[in-house]
This record gives structure tokens, C-alpha cells and sequence, in this order.
């Protein structure tokens, strides 16, 4: 595939290039309709030579296949397609689509493979069980490893959905396919009748199968949140420049491969030269479009690093914040004094699973700063903290851990 790519691709390492992704796309959509109709042909043919269902659903199964092919076919080249009017960010989630439809039409060949078996299962028939059959169930899991691996491959390559579901799918053909050789070799040589129980179990895991690809496929749809190496990158470009101090509210718009916008806000020094700091933000603007292939916009905000009023009011009300939570952090942070009061005006950064809502985040904090002298007024907005999927996955892992140790305390109790 490596080779094929290299002929029919041009420039096939430049996988960031859309139309390469495309190529990429189309590439993997034909072969998979050619490859999946051979296998339907030979293990229909199996099917009914043996007799076995298991045989001739996983026939079934490879019909389906050429469809999702098919749909992965068409959703490449629909995403390929430029902006218009009514889709000014361009159709790239198309592909996310397609990678559902797959996912839902494995899910619907599971089903259906679960109700022939149980059929199976309840009146049992007798399964011939021949060296053709064997041969074509071995030619069938090669050929569907095979198509594991260059999906897989593919889908890494240009970070693909729709090729990620197509590898799992094949995946999972080839596990049906070897579950099946394996309970038509038991019947043959033993008394137990394994066809409709092993179809039984190999729908199971096409299920569980259609419902990840489902999951991977929904959750771009939704909004993920940023990969960790992302984030960095942009931190990296974006602190590179002394002139910015820091920056905060970074957000990731994803509105399929190789067409994400991002936001965020960059901390200047209020006593700058604003025309200076802004050609440097537009320039961090522009080499950001070029090394991550995303549309930025940054806004600046000024900060007030030498007013000696505005510091110790900030140092103050951070040690307030910090006695309600050290989890809860604050930015834009301005002081406008006036004859009757002192305006604050500030937002706090607040975790999402953090104990107390962030209305009663914001009295706390309200309440505490109305005690200081100087008669406060404080204008509180609560951001979220940016997490990552690698933050995701750390939680998941660290919530599993304190679930085990849960359980063994209570264990240890009894």
C-alpha cells in the first residue's frame, strides 16, 4: 500500500496537505470495496457449501464492508471540498460522519449476526465442514489483517476517523473469521455443535467493536478537547517573544483535519508600544497558520506590571483566592479606583470538578474582598481550565486507581 501510495499519491508525505489526506482517503475507500467484494463472492460461495451460518453472516459482513467503503469513498471526497457561503469552515466533519455510519453499520451487523446465531442455537443444523472452507476462512483472515494493518497505517498517517473505524472493522472481521474456523474444527473432530455458539460470541465483539468506532467518531463531533503536544506548540511559539508575558483562555476549534481555528488571549504590558506589541501578535499569528495549519486569533490583554497600587492589590486578592482553593487561579486582573469605591475586575479559573458551584465560588470571594478597607467592588467571571486529551486519559486513570484502592479498604473491612 506504502508503494501504491507512492505512485498514484503525489507528494505522499505531505499528509497535512488536504488533498493528499483526500488521496489518502481514496486510496484505502477502492481497495476496500475490491478487496471486500472477492471475500463476499468466495465465502458465499463457502457458505453454502458447508452450510454453516456463522460462514455465510461473516459473508454478509464483508457486503457491509463495501458499503462502509463505499461511504468512507464518498465522505473523502465530500470533505475534500473548499468553503462556501454556507459552509464557511469548509465540510472536513463530513469525514467524521462517515466514520459514525460505519461505526453504526457495524453495530447493525453485529445485531443481526446475534439473532442468527441464537437461531442456530435453538434448532441446531448439521455444518460440512470441507478443505475449501478452511482455505477460504484462512485467505479471509490474511486478507483482512492485511487490511487492518494499511487502514491502521492510514489512519495514523494523516489522522484519520473514518480509517480508524475501517481498521477496527477489518480488525474484528478477521477475529470473526478465525472464531469461526475454529468451532468448525471442534465440530468436526468432537460431538459439540460450536457454529451457532461461536457466532453467538463473535457478534458480541463485533458489537463492543461498532460502539468504539461510534464513540471516536461522536466525540470530534461534539468538541474534544486539545492534544497535550497541541497546547505545548502553541505555548512554545507564543512565549518565544519576551513582549508577551503570558497567556490564558486558549480555545481549539476543530472543524475537521487540517481545519482548525484557535483563540486565546496573549498578556501584554500595559505601558507597551501597542503598535509593536500588535504587529508582534499578528506575526505570532501568522507563523502559527504555518507550522500547525490553523486559523489564530489572539487578543491582547494589558497588564499592569509597575503600578505598585495595582500589584498589591493583585497579590492580595490571589491570597484570598488561594484560602478558599489552591486549585483556583485568576488573570486580566484590573483595578479602577474611584471616589465612592474601588473597582476589581478579574476572572477566576475554577475546575470542572471542583466542590462548590461557581456561584458560590464567586460569593466567597465577594465576600472576602468587601471585608478589605478602600470599600471594594468586585466584578468576578469564571473560566475553565483548558484540558487535553492526555489530561482525560491521566483522571481516567488516576479515578480507576482510587475505585481499586476503594474497594480493597471496604475488602479489608469486612
Amino acid at each position: 500500500m506504502d508503494f501504491l501510495a507512492r505512485i498514484f499519491i503525489k507528494h505522499h508525505n505531505n499528509v497535512k496537505n488536504p488533498e493528499v489526506r483526500k488521496k489518502y482517503g481514496l486510496l484505502s475507500g477502492y481497495m476496500g470495496i475490491v478487496f471486500n467484494m472477492i471475500l463476499f463472492v468466495i465465502k458465499l460461495i463457502a457458505g453454502f457449501a458447508s452450510g454453516s451460518v456463522a460462514i455465510m453472516a461473516d459473508a454478509f459482513n464483508n457486503l457491509s464492508d463495501t458499503g462502509g467503503s463505499l461511504v468512507a469513498l464518498l465522505g473523502f471526497k465530500m470533505s475534500g471540498k473548499k468553503a462556501d457561503p454556507e459552509h464557511p469552515f469548509g465540510h472536513g466533519r463530513i469525514e467524521y460522519v462517515t466514520g459514525l455510519i460505519i461505526a453504526i453499520a457495524i453495530i447493525l451487523m453485529g445485531v443481526e449476526l446475534m439473532k442468527s446465531s441464537v437461531e442456530k442455537i435453538l434448532s441446531p443444523t448439521e455444518v460440512y465442514f470441507s478443505r475449501l472452507t478452511v482455505v477460504v476462512l484462512l485467505f479471509s483472515i490474511f486478507i483482512k489483517l492485511f487490511m487492518f494493518s494499511y487502514n491502521r497505517d492510514f489512519a495514523n498517517k494523516i489522522g484519520s476517523a473514518a480509517l480508524k473505524s475501517l481498521s477496527a472493522d477489518s480488525l474484528s472481521d478477521s477475529i470473526a473469521s478465525s472464531v469461526v474456523l475454529i468451532s468448525l474444527i471442534v465440530s468436526e473432530y468432537s460431538s459439540f455443535k460450536l457454529d451457532g455458539i461461536m457466532g453467538l460470541l463473535v457478534s458480541f465483539f463485533i458489537v463492543i467493536t461498532g460502539l468504539k468506532s461510534a464513540r471516536d467518531t461522536i466525540d470530534p463531533l461534539l468538541g474534544n478537547p486539545p492534544s497535550r503536544e497541541l497546547v505545548e506548540s502553541i505555548e512554545k511559539y507564543v512565549a518565544s517573544y519576551d513582549e508577551i508575558i503570558g497567556m490564558h483562555d486558549l480555545v481549539v476549534h476543530d472543524y475537521g483535519p487540517g481545519r482548525m481555528m484557535i483563540s486565546f488571549h496573549a498578556e501584554v504590558r500595559a505601558d507597551g508600544d501597542f503598535v509593536k506589541l500588535h504587529d508582534i501578535v499578528d506575526t505570532i499569528e501568522r507563523k502559527l497558520k504555518k507550522a500547525l495549519s490553523c486559523d489564530a486569533v489572539i487578543h491582547m490583554d494589558p497588564i499592569f506590571v509597575n503600578d505598585e497600587k495595582t500589584v498589591k492589590m493583585k497579590n492580595l486578592t490571589t491570597l484570598i483566592v488561594n484560602n478558599i482553593s489552591p486549585r483556583i487561579t485568576i488573570h486580566d486582573f484590573r483595578m479602577v479606583p474611584g471616589v465612592s469605591h474601588t473597582k476589581l475586575i478579574f476572572d477566576v479559573v475554577v475546575p470542572y470538578d471542583f466542590e462548590m458551584s461557581d456561584d458560590e465560588v464567586v460569593r466567597e470571594i465577594k465576600k472576602a474582598l468587601s471585608m478589605l478597607s478602600g470599600n471594594i467592588f468586585a466584578v468576578v467571571e469564571v473560566d475553565k481550565p483548558l484540558i487535553t486529551k492526555e489530561d482525560i486519559t491521566d483522571m481516567e486513570s488516576k479515578s480507576k486507581e482510587e475505585r481499586k484502592k476503594t474497594n480493597k479498604r471496604e475488602t479489608e473491612k469486612k
